[in-house]
Parts: C-alpha cells; structure tokens; sequence
C-alpha cells in the first residue's frame, strides 16, 4: 500500500485514551485520515509514499484546539490593556468595532489571527464574532479546520445594524455554510446573558437545535455579572441560561468563572461544555475559573485563547504553561494541574469541548490527519527526559516545524504554505496605523 504522507523520526505524543508515547515511530496518512501509528523496529524499510517527512527527532503531536477566539479582533491587539471588562468593552472595543470593523478588516484579520495560530501549531478554532462569512472565507483559505460562529448581540452590530434581525442574520450565515466543507462548521455566538435577551437567546438556540449546531455563549465571566443577575432575576447566570432552556450538550459556555457547586452540577447535568481563557481572563483580572472542578464533575472543558485584543496573543503554548501555574499557586499545590491533565486541555479536551473529539485531538487511526511536528533541536528544549512536561512547560508556538490539517501540509519549515504572509503582514500593518491615529484621537 502506498501512503500519501509518511512521518518518522520522532518521538510520537499520541494524546489517545492510554497516552501511549512512541519513543520511534511513524505515522502514515492515507485520503486525510490517519492509517497507521506505531513504533518502527530496526531496520525496517519506511514504506513507500508521495512524500515523507523527517521529524529529526521532535515531537509529533496533534494539532492544538483553541476552544474560544474572536479573529478579526487580531487588529485591535494592543488598543486597550490594563483594563477590566466593562471599560474595555464600552469605552474603547465596541467603538473601535463600530468604525473599523467590515468585511474587508474582518477577512484581513482573520488572516492574521489564523497566520498565527498554525504558526504555533493551532489546527482547529472555535470562534466567534461578526461578518462571520468573511471569516469562513479567510480560515477556509487558510487551511484549518473551525467551527465559526455568527455574533448575535442586542444593540446594532457590525454587519447587523438592526438589532430585530441579529437572530436571521445568524441563521442566514449558517444555511450557506451548513455541509458547505467538512473544514467549516457553522454556529451561532450570543454575546452574553446581559447583552442577548431573552427571546434572542430563546431563538439562537433553537436555530442551532434545528441543525444540531454548536451554540456558543460568554457566561459568568465577571462577579458584576453574577452580581447583577441574582439581583435582576434571582438567578445565577447559569441557572438563568437552564431556566430558558439554553443549556444542553452542544453548548459551549466560554469563562464560567463566577459559579457554585450547584451551578457546576447543573452544568455537567445537561452535558455543557466548557472553553476557559486562562491568559484573559487573568489579563482582565475576572477570576480564575474553577477548571479542577469542572473536570471531577465530568465536564467536557477546552481551553481557548480569546481575541487577541484581550490576550494579546494565540499562542496555545503559552496558555497551558500560564492555566498549569495558575492553578498550582491558586491551590497551593504543586501536583493540581499536571502537564498531561493541561495538554488534554489543549487537544482531546477541546475537541471534546467543540463535540469534534471522534474526528480529532488526538492521534489515533481513523482519525482526521490534524497533527504538528515540533523542533526539539533548541537550546531551551535540550535535554528532554519527559516530552508532555517540556510541551506544557518549556515549547513555544516558535519551535512548530510542521503543520498538517486534514492530511495536507499547510506549514512546512515554518513557512505558511496556503497563503501570502507577507501581503497580510503589510496589510494589516497599514490597518494598524490608521487605528492608532484614532487612538491618538480618543486619547486628546
């Protein structure tokens, strides 16, 4: 049998249910799905294949799954930091978005976003945000895999202006896009509690129901929300959500930072699931999600960047060694939050998350061909005695090599294979100029 890719040289980090580690071995990939995965004895021939690639002794892994982001926000990186939520939204994101945000900046900075996440070894995303078609398009072109949600929000909106047709909007974006490409998945994004009402929430939901689509919602991010909600409405955020009837086993609740036991049960009752931005939510100083616990529940949990604009980075790398840490001095325990409980995060969890896990997060056979290969030879990564502890807590998105999403090559020797770097580069460097003379503007 012929292959049409051959991996080998490298010490395999399968990520599958007995986290088997392949010291030696070589993966085989055949019509985008992965064949073969085993260990290679000595002096056995590499069977034949239409290309074969040398991993040179790094790591071959699967691709990392950033369970939350807003891509076009790549652009405001930088605008506004040092800030908590509600002034960072009010009084500089949501007024950047109305002047800057169209189809045109959107396309161009989901370029950017997506140039940097497989640079950093980020095959799968789950985003977010507005002129979502523009996105599909871009993260299409690019060659990850995404599930992409169209914004809803209840005041006007870039690409909406009439809040009373947000909802249609939605769904208009997810009949084009539904079975469109096995690499898109449409879905639907509801801001939050306290910018969706009631009926909008009630009528995103059963638009997505209708599909058996993904519905992705911020909730219980900040104790003023929390706040808010049992003094408006009696209820927690999350018991809010389960009241209305939002809560079931293809949604995604992103943050989930100011919650209870009982909300917590409630959750893992209804086969919720969650994305966690540690590096955010710590930017933004909202707390610090109560991830160990979701996890004793049964709670499927992803762990995701946010936008760029929040994080000021996409880099899945530097989220595990910032979520492992955290914990460990949250709990006063060095053992909470291990590397292999955070890479899981990273990969099978967030698959888990996006209800993608039997597709990928991890390399077994049958499974998609989403894998990264990683370049040990680095003074910071030299030597190695445990590959899952020097992942979470040594790599960084620069020592990714290779790239392979559905069992194509988009990143070969760190160059972006399916899209013209440079041309995004300078684009969006012009975009840059002219935001930061409305910055200057605001700021005088």
């Amino acid at each position: 049998m012929s292959f049409d890719i051959i991996i080998h040289n490298g010490i395999i980090v399968t990520g599958n249910p007995d986290f088997d580690i392949i010291e030696d071995g070589i993966v085989c990939i055949k019509n985008g799905r992965l064949e073969r995965i085993e260990p290679r004895t000595a002096g056995s021939l590499i069977p034949e294949a239409n290309e074969i690639i040398d991993a040179k002794g790094g790591i071959i892994m699967p691709g990392f799954v950033n369970a939350h982001t807003h891509l076009p926000m790549s652009i405001f990186k930088g605008l506004a930091d040092d800030l908590s939520l509600m002034p960072w939204l009010t009084e500089h994101i949501f007024p950047a978005e109305s002047k800057y945000i169209n189809p045109a900046s959107a396309r161009l900075g989901s370029f950017l976003s997506c140039a940097e996440m497989i640079l950093a070894g980020i095959t799968t995303c789950c985003d977010g945000y507005f002129f979502e078609d523009e996105v599909a398009e871009a993260v299409l072109d690019s060659g990850m895999r995404a599930i992409l949600g169209q914004g809803v929000i209840d005041f006007p909106a870039p690409g909406a202006p009439e809040p009373s047709d947000n909802v249609n909007n939605a769904i208009r974006f997810t009949d084009k896009w539904y079975n469109k490409s096995q690499m898109i998945t449409p879905s639907i994004f509801c801001h939050s509690p306290y910018t969706c009402s009631e009926g909008t929430l009630k009528k995103a939901k059963a638009a997505t129901l209708s599909k058996n689509l993904l519905f992705q919602i911020h909730v219980a991010e900040t104790k003023d929300e929390r706040d808010r909600m049992l003094s408006e409405r009696n209820f927690s955020p999350i018991k809010y959500l389960d009241k209305i009837g939002i809560l079931d086993n293809n949604t995604l609740l992103v943050h989930s930072i100011w919650v209870d036991n009982d909300d917590i049960d409630i959750i893992a009752n209804r086969g919720a699931k969650i994305s966690v931005c540690t590096e955010s939510e710590m930017r933004l100083a909202s707390g610090i999600a109560p991830v160990i616990k979701f996890l004793e529940a049964g709670i499927k949990v992803g762990l995701g960047t946010d936008g760029s604009a929040s994080n000021n980075d996409l880099d899945l790398f530097k989220e595990m060694d910032s979520t492992a840490k955290l914990h460990k001095v949250n709990m006063l325990d060095p053992a909470v939050m291990d590397a292999k409980t955070v890479f899981k995060l990273a990969t099978i969890g967030g698959a888990g998350a996006l209800g993608l896990d039997n597709e990928i997060g991890s390399l077994e056979t049958g499974k998609q061909a989403d894998l990264i290969i990683i370049d040990v030879n680095k003074p910071h990564l030299v030597p190695m005695y445990n590959p899952v502890s020097h992942i979470v807590y040594a790599a960084r998105g620069s020592d990714v090599q290779d790239v392979i999403v559905a069992g194509k090559v988009i990143v070969r020797d760190r160059k972006i294979l399916t899209f013209d770097l440079e041309d995004v580069l300078e684009r969006a460097s012009l975009i840059g100029e002219t935001i930061k003379g409305y910055k200057e503007e605001m700021i005088s």
